[in-house]
């Protein structure tokens, strides 16, 4: 089966939002443990904030970064970063992402969780040596979990999704996402009503919840409601893009 290099996607993996305002993007959830992330390639700006400091500073080529830290890319920018595993992650510009942790260890499986809530993504995933390896992509509405693959999500600023798979399977599932039901509203002319009675306040609801497994060259797109549509095939002429070519290019180096 064809391999590409990878650019997180975010992803897991895609899209730039560059007309949001910088406070008004959600964050990227990268979960880290053991060991670091390193930045490997940077083309344009990015800022990181340490966990607990109130001061942005600029992030640089082969920094590294820890759980807690915060950054955010600047337009424009294309950034990659190593984890520990060998497995890459890109982001596009105008993303925003924070380290929490990973679990890369010899005496334990793989386990890397990836949150993306907006922008642009790619992940080339590391194949597992000699044991297990657990690595997702998440967003607001889903979750695309892989064990050895290249895919990338779109993440919009209506929480709406999609996730493209260029090699290997990739599980996406959604639902498990609590969420605030809002009291009833009643608009209308004034009318008499009953005396004081108890009211139910406002409760979790969680969404519907499904599990797809997307194949190489096929997409699935999530609506911002949580909601799936079917796999689909696309082709790699209908894909192309300079953020696709950039990333099949970034694959190509490393594999050699």
């Amino acid at each position: 089966m064809k391999k590409y290099i990878a650019l997180i996607t975010c992803t897991i993996f895609a899209v730039i939002f560059s007309s949001l305002p910088a406070d008004a993007w959600a964050l990227f959830n990268l979960k880290i443990g053991k060991g670091k992330a390193r930045v490997v390639f940077l083309d344009g700006s990015a800022q990181v904030q340490s966990s607990g400091q109130g001061q942005w500073r600029t992030l640089k080529l082969q920094d590294a970064l820890q759980g807690g830290d915060e950054v955010k890319t600047g337009a424009k920018t294309k950034l990659e970063i190593s984890l520990p595993d060998n497995s890459r992650v890109r982001f596009a510009g105008n993303s925003r992402f924070r380290v929490n942790k990973m679990d890369v260890g010899d005496d334990k499986p793989t386990n890397i969780n990836i949150h993306m809530a907006i922008g642009k993504g790619w992940a080339n995933v590391a194949k597992a040596i000699g044991g297990k390896k657990n690595f997702e992509l998440t967003c607001e509405n889903a979750v695309a979990g892989v064990r050895g693959t290249v895919y990338r999500m779109n993440v919009n600023d209506d929480q709406s999704a999609l996730v493209k798979v260029y090699d290997g399977n990739v599980y996406v599932s959604g639902g498990g996402k609590e969420v605030l039901e809002q009291p009833h509203v009643v608009s209308g002319a004034p009318q008499k009503i009953a005396g004081p009675t108890v009211v139910e306040g406002p409760k979790k609801v969680t969404m519907e919840q499904w599990t797809v497994i997307i194949k190489a060259m096929q997409q699935i797109r999530i609506g911002g409601d949580g909601k799936a549509g079917q796999p689909e095939d696309f082709t790699e002429a209908e894909d192309r893009d300079d953020w696709v070519d950039w990333n099949k290019a970034r694959d190509n180096e490393i594999a050699r």
